[in-house]
């Protein structure tokens, strides 16, 4: 346990009633404790302990304080962390099939979204991962993304033309802003900032919580909240450790990870909506940003121009038919 006074007390209330924990969960995370997956993290540790009855010892390390998320699946593997929930694009070589979250204008909405990751789709992918050797367990959100710019307002699809967008290393992300005529530039999350600033790029596409946090929206004269593609993490398990487990202690993690996906869910959706009434104020008060929403009519005419690029990754060896077409059809 992280919190000494917690500990202390978690440890007297053991040794008084004659227990001891018998499975350490090193869970890491690269992200501050006050994150909606920091929170949830910690919440899950509260939760498992107390249905375990302090048979799993759960320890959260935070802020990369144990790995990067680059260097983690690789220490599930060996089961040097047995828990870890990193983004889904560090899945990428293992399973490509989840950049299915990356494609523009898939989901209709938030509800939509959690249907897909709580059904068939989402087993199937979790399935895959499992597959690979690290038990896949839940999604945990980041949020939906929304564009910004500086030359002019995303409005149609082809206001987007010429313009050059930053995007992360992703095929899919690629094709999405070629099919809009745009420039996709790929850079690291650490330079968007000055290459907005320096008008290295003209805009970018993030969550409200990455753009408020990064102060994006201070580099930028137009935001567009256009809900167009989502990231988000999946949290994972060493399989040595999962397959340790007797039964009963599984069923706990399992009703452990349930509880703190739907706070999870609770916390990103409270974080982005009220950064971006932060926004909004910060809009109001300097006059320097201006703020769109996207219309259903407007949302339409983009995901028809977009959505020409599934057939692209239709190969099994990306994405994959099925899989997009059942999230199509997810009521």
């Amino acid at each position: 346990m992280k919190k000494l006074v917690l500990g202390t007390i978690a440890a007297a209330m053991l040794a008084t009633s004659g227990l001891a924990a018998e499975y350490t969960l090193k869970f890491s995370h690269v992200v501050s404790p006050n994150t909606p997956k920091g929170k949830a993290a910690d919440f899950f540790e509260k939760r498992l302990e107390e249905l375990s009855g302090g048979k799993i010892d759960v320890q959260v390390y935070p802020s990369s304080q144990l790995y990067k998320d680059n260097a983690v699946l690789k220490a599930l593997r060996l089961n040097s962390v047995q828990m870890a929930a990193p983004s889904f694009s560090k899945f990428g070589k293992i399973v490509p099939n989840l950049a299915i979250f990356d494609l523009p204008f898939l989901f209709k909405d938030i509800d939509h979204l959690h249907r897909v990751q709580d059904g068939e789709v989402g087993q199937a992918l979790k399935d895959k991962v499992t597959a690979k050797g690290i038990v896949a367990l839940d999604f945990w959100d980041n949020g939906f993304k929304q564009l910004s710019s500086s030359t002019k307002a995303l409005i149609e699809p082809k206001d987007a033309e010429g313009q050059k967008f930053r995007i992360m290393s992703s095929k899919v992300l690629e094709a999405q802003f070629h099919a809009v005529n745009a420039n996709p530039q790929m850079m690291p999350f650490s330079e968007v900032y000055s290459g907005l600033q320096q008008g290295v790029i003209d805009g970018q596409e993030n969550t409200i919580s990455n753009i408020y946090t990064k102060k994006f929206h201070e580099v930028q004269t137009d935001l567009t909240i256009s809900n167009h593609g989502y990231l988000g993490y999946l949290v994972v398990m060493s399989k040595r450790f999962w397959k340790s487990l007797p039964a009963d202690l599984q069923a706990n993690v399992k009703q452990a990870m349930k509880e703190a996906t739907a706070k999870e869910r609770q916390f990103a959706q409270e974080l982005n909506d009220s950064q971006l009434e932060k926004i909004k104020e910060y809009a109001k008060n300097t006059g320097k940003l201006k703020i769109h929403t996207l219309t259903d009519e407007q949302r339409e005419a983009w995901r028809t121009k977009v959505s020409k690029i599934y057939p692209e990754f239709y190969s099994d060896r990306t994405i994959g038919e099925d899989l997009i077409k059942k999230t199509i059809a997810t009521k």
